[in-house]
């Protein structure tokens, strides 16, 4: 009635399960986006099971599984998606980044290849592919990529707001601003090449936030700490920290890890005696919001028992002691410093305080690339690496026993 269309039984069967597919798929997507992860995972396995032609809602499926670490079932579920769309971006970016974050950087490489073909201009599948060019040791090819990381959202690399970005001109004479982005860890590491900059014959102006300006102080250059109202001259370029290393064209092989930050003396002062001789310093977590923390992190400060066993005093440097400057003369106490990938442990590196840094598992940063125990950014960093996800005790055991080796 009312020119509405005739269907046969079948046919009405069929429309009305496709609508309630969509309606599901709608739901589940929801969930999602609302980090309701169990019921979406609930949800788009009925979803996939009634329309397991569905590339789409596999890849969802598989992004849901990553988020509850159900690695082995998400990798079913990104490896079906791909199967059924293998030329779609959204599919090959979905396996690739899955195989990236699982430690298989080389099979994820040709994958991120094709989607890049696909789509040369995308930012974020650009930043992947770059993460992942740079883990390998390609810098020729990574850098560039990298740069794709400024201004998306989520990546804490807002570009400065001024003219002139440094792009690998002559700066001898010319006044070169470095730009904060990104986190502490960030900062402190690259604030290597702050110096490069001026042996270059630049007149280098660093903006750092506040918790860095007393440490970076130190170097021999001007250093501004960064606030919303910032009133500067405008220099005749600017870069932001991270940039330095790929317009200066540094290479793997250039790589080199001696000491280039030091506690300022009056924090030396301030701190003396904090720590008794031989101690051990820990940092057993990173901040809860950075977006890896679930997985770098140790479940508590207990999983260090067995170096405690192993004769070490712990001095806690997780515990909130000022800025940098004062955790730098606590770092410069101690005789070792036991780290999960944070700050900590880049401030320990800079300082040429010997570190070992434990590395998770799952999302390894690229930085410290694959298969090695040392670190070519810092000479005195030995590299702890994760087996299995989430399986910190086998870690902590082989620290345990390098310490008692050690001592």
């Amino acid at each position: 009635p009312g020119g509405a269309e005739a269907l046969s039984p079948s046919e009405g069967a069929v429309r009305r399960t496709n609508q309630n597919i969509m309606t599901a798929f709608q739901q589940a997507a929801s969930l999602q986006k609302a980090g309701a992860f169990p019921a979406a995972a609930d949800l788009w396995r009925r979803i996939v099971t009634a329309a397991p032609t569905s590339a789409e809602a596999w890849r969802n499926f598989a992004d849901v599984l990553t988020q509850l670490d159900r690695f082995a079932e998400a990798e079913a579920a990104y490896t079906e998606a791909y199967v059924r769309k293998p030329d779609a971006v959204w599919s090959l970016w979905g396996l690739a980044g899955f195989l990236q974050k699982t430690g298989r950087w080389r099979e994820a490489e040709p994958l991120y290849a094709r989607a890049i073909a696909a789509q040369p201009d995308n930012p974020q599948l650009r930043l992947a592919f770059g993460h992942l060019k740079l883990g390998l040791g390609e810098f020729a090819a990574g850098w560039p990529l990298y740069e794709s990381r400024k201004g998306l959202p989520g990546q804490g690399a807002e570009p400065a707001p001024l003219p002139n970005e440094w792009q690998g001109e002559p700066i001898a004479g010319k006044r070169l601003m470095i730009w904060p982005e990104q986190g502490f860890g960030d900062q402190i590491q690259f604030a290597r090449y702050i110096t490069v900059l001026q042996a270059q014959g630049a007149e280098v102006m660093v903006v750092c936030p506040p918790e860095l300006h007393a440490l970076f102080a130190e170097l021999p250059v001007t250093v501004v700490a960064g606030a919303e109202s910032l009133t500067i001259d405008v220099p005749d370029y600017w870069t932001l920290a991270l940039s330095a290393p790929g317009r200066l064209g540094v290479m793997l092989g250039d790589l080199k890890g001696p000491a280039y930050l030091q506690a300022p003396a009056e924090r030396r002062a301030k701190w003396a005696g904090h720590a008794p001789a031989g101690s051990v310093g820990v940092a057993w977590r990173g901040r809860a919001t950075h977006p890896t923390d679930a997985h770098r992190s140790l479940p508590s400060r207990e999983a260090l028992q067995p170096l405690r066993e192993a004769g070490a005093n712990l001095v806690d440097l997780t515990e909130p002691v000022g800025d940098f400057a004062d955790l730098a003369a606590i770092i410069e106490q101690l005789d070792l410093v036991v780290s999960v990938d944070t700050a900590v442990a880049h401030l320990a590196g800079a300082l040429g305080k010997p570190c070992w840094i434990l590395l998770p598992w799952f999302r390894q940063d690229w930085r410290w690339f694959q298969d090695r125990e040392d670190s070519p950014w810092y000479d005195s960093v030995r590299l702890f690496r994760q087996g299995a996800p989430g399986d910190w005790d086998p870690v902590v055991a082989r620290v345990a026993e390098a310490f008692a080796a050690r001592s």
